[in-house]
């Protein structure tokens, strides 16, 4: 007699095979062969308004005061493109074996010495918060 072998192909990781799909038959909300006509009538009632929240009011006001609109909308897309590419280049390096923990220590390193340098002791801590008093007062223009 003659040994056979026979071999039942097994689902991935134990997962349960996917149901069996029979033509015209809906599953899941998706309906195979078979379309069904659909009509949506969408009205708005009576008196309702559309409030725009005031963040948007707010960029339409900076966006209308804005005199040279071609070179906003230049600095902005250079800027999205070098996002872009500053994440690319975070995600090469990070695929490196050594760099992400050399640059993890880096980091620490640069954090401990910034908290002993700025914010252990209340003169360091009242010209920090000076400087960026007057980085903000430089940036926004306002004198307060």
């Amino acid at each position: 007699m003659a040994a056979t072998s026979c071999r039942l192909a097994a689902a991935p990781l134990g997962l349960a095979p996917p149901p069996r799909r029979r033509p015209g038959v809906a599953f899941a909300g998706v309906s195979y062969g078979l379309k069904a006509p659909r009509s949506v009538a969408v009205r708005a009632a009576d008196g309702s308004s559309t409030e725009v929240p005031e963040i948007v009011k707010a960029a339409q006001d900076a966006w209308a005061k804005v005199e040279d609109k071609y070179a906003v909308t230049a600095i902005g897309v250079a800027s999205l493109v070098a996002l872009w590419t500053a994440v690319g280049a975070i995600k090469a390096i990070d695929k490196l074996p050594i760099l992400p923990g050399v640059f993890e220590l880096v980091g620490i390193g640069y954090t401990g010495w910034f908290t002993y340098r700025n914010l252990v002791f209340q003169p360091d801590r009242e010209a920090l918060v000076s400087k960026i008093k007057s980085t903000y007062n430089e940036i926004t223009g306002s004198s307060s």
